[in-house]
């Protein structure tokens, strides 16, 4: 958890970087100063050239004489240099660390922010589309943090100096330079909100690219099994091409900047600064060294403010990318731990409902007035076809989604004011498709207690009867289990999930079909091991297979988001009601998929 003083302002594009930029300003400052050596190597080394070429021009002794009018400038260059590349190798070895420390800084920041976004949220956000933002956030303010302190500071510095010399040849000449300068930074921010504008809606464009390129290729077996690749390729294609045309529009318009700064710089510096210069020395106004410093350090402003200018859109280009990719901390916390939330302390393990109404955005309700109480160590089955509430049921006890009124009491405890860490450390759910991380089995299944023991993982993976399976592999215990755990099967993912759950030890567990992907033998060694979990815990099995289902205390049926039965397997049976029905219609235990129609939940 952050605390409250660590939270950045998200509002403002320079309010966000500028709360990690103080975090290390001391450093930033110094790297700075430090850099700020590329303005006296473009300013200075002309003048001291123009006074050694002065020397040389004007000195009328013995040559072999003139060392000692000759080494003072010559010697100041000498020692110039040697300071300038001191500066530069401190510099850099200094951001060396800034640097990579700012952009963990942002990326563990948005990282945090993005975990703590609702179901809901993720349920409508592809995951490509917020990873590239992240890494587009991290990446351009970075690069841009760069450019201000290489080169956009360091120009503004060297046209200063070069000004201030300037004024001691000629106060006209300081004019046309600081007239030419301020001139092509007017232009460059005049175009800049456009820029930043084109940058933005080519960023969001190929951010959806993006994830839409991830969610295909995640779902390559469906584009195999369907022989759709031809369809994927024209799909990607119209993005695409939407993609190309709006990053070529921002290019195009990025050229036409260049081109017309371009223009003012050869007319400004090149012919009028230079022209000048000529004129003065051709009416004696001005030295030999003169010309030199005007013309070296007009030539090195040039090429500064030109590196500058190339550099200065891109700039704009990637605040609008940043902008953009700020989107994401502009996205409001939908479902967030009350202020003075406490952590949950499960006794017995009691959960109640009362008077809960609840309903999903933009539909009808789901739940109404719906008032159920689970006793502690109950083991409690649900039944109902696809769509009746049995998945919201247990979601809204993880407080994966907040109800519209009433209360989810969990032994006394409103689950609102509670955090979500301890209300979900409290739970172990087992889900139909258990997600897995691209890790080793290992990890996967001790992440339901990162603090356990390799031992303890081996116990739980043996008790899961998981053990056997993960040892016939080539790695074993250090297996990878690919992305979404695709290198496994089914069965042996919900395996691994069950390994994870008996690890967790939660007073409460929670069964999503939790044995729907393994075959009868590896189910009935199973069943073992969840009697033996459940025992001391509050249960709730949702099941299609309702042989799954004889050992409950009650059995919950549900219809449309109302619980329309309650009781034992007996006591349903009895009732000749909808469970019945489901039962006889059953086929080697098997509940079919839909009835009515309605939402799968």
């Amino acid at each position: 958890m952050r605390r409250s003083l660590d939270i950045a302002p998200s509002k403002t594009l320079s309010g966000f970087v500028w709360f990690f930029l103080k975090k290390q300003w001391l450093m930033f400052v110094l790297v700075q100063v430090l850099w700020c050596a590329w303005s006296l190597d473009q300013t200075i080394f002309p003048l001291l050239f123009g006074k050694i070429i002065d020397g040389f021009s004007s000195y009328a002794g013995d040559r072999g004489q003139a060392w000692s009018i000759l080494k003072a400038p010559i010697f100041a260059a000498i020692t110039l240099w040697i300071g300038i590349e001191i500066s530069f190798r401190i510099a850099g070895y200094f951001m060396a660390f800034a640097l990579p420390k700012l952009e963990k800084q942002i990326r563990m920041y948005i990282f945090s922010h993005m975990h703590d976004q609702s179901h809901a949220y993720f349920s409508a956000h592809f995951a490509g589309n917020i990873a590239t933002k992240i890494s587009d956030m991290v990446d351009n303010v970075s690069h841009m943090v760069h450019l201000i302190i290489t080169l956009f500071f360091p120009a503004f510095i060297s046209v200063l100096i070069a000004a201030v010399t300037f004024y001691q040849l000629s106060p006209f000449f300081a004019s046309l330079l600081m007239g030419w300068a301020l001139i092509h930074i007017a232009i460059s921010i005049a175009y800049a909100p456009r820029c930043s504008y084109y940058a933005h809606v080519h960023s969001e464009a190929r951010s959806q690219l993006n994830g839409r390129m991830v969610d295909s290729l995640t779902n390559y077996l469906a584009v195999k099994i369907f022989a759709n690749k031809r369809a994927e390729l024209s799909y990607m294609g119209s993005l695409q091409k939407e993609e190309r045309q709006k990053n070529q529009r921002q290019l195009i318009y990025i050229e036409k900047i260049r081109l017309f700064l371009g223009i003012l710089t050869f007319v400004g510096p090149g012919l009028v600064l230079n022209g000048y210069a000529y004129w003065c020395w051709t009416h004696h106004l001005i030295s030999v060294g003169d010309i030199v410093l005007i013309f070296n350090t007009s030539w090195n402003i040039i090429m500064t403010l030109w590196w500058a200018s190339i550099e200065l859109p891109n700039f704009f280009k990637e605040i609008g990318i940043c902008q953009q990719a700020l989107t994401l901390l502009q996205d409001p916390i939908a479902l967030s731990d009350a202020p003075n939330a406490k952590k949950l302390k499960v006794s017995t393990g009691k959960i109640q409902f009362q008077k809960v109404h609840f309903q999903y955005k933009g539909t009808t309700d789901l739940f109404s007035n719906k008032s159920v109480l689970i006793q502690p160590g109950q083991k409690v089955g649900l039944v109902g076809y696809s769509g009746s509430g049995k998945t919201t049921f247990v979601n809204l006890i993880l407080r994966l989604f907040d109800i519209q009124s009433g209360e989810i009491l969990i032994d006394g405890q409103n689950i609102v004011d509670v955090t979500q860490n301890s209300l979900r450390r409290a739970i172990s759910l087992i889900p139909q498709d258990p997600n897995l991380f691209h890790r080793t089995l290992m990890e996967n299944i001790r992440y339901g207690n990162m603090k356990a023991s390799d031992a303890m993982v081996v116990e739980a993976a043996q008790r899961a009867h998981a053990h056997d399976f993960i040892m016939s592999l080539p790695q074993g215990y250090n297996t990878l289990a690919g992305e979404r755990g695709i290198k496994i099967s089914g069965g042996q993912r919900q395996r691994i999930a069950i390994a994870r759950a008996i690890l967790k030890n939660a007073p409460i567990l929670i069964l999503d079909e939790a044995t729907s992907a393994l075959d009868s033998f590896t189910e009935g060694q199973i069943q073992e091991s969840f009697r033996n979990l459940m025992t001391g815990k509050t249960t709730i099995v949702i099941a299609h297979r309702l042989s799954t289902l004889l050992t409950m205390d009650r059995i919950l049926v549900f219809d449309q988001g109302k619980i329309v039965e309650d009781g034992s397997h007996k006591t349903l049976l009895a009732k000749k009601g909808i469970y019945e029905s489901l039962w006889k219609a059953q086929v080697d235990g098997f509940l079919p998929d839909t009835l009515e129609k309605g939402e799968g939940l």
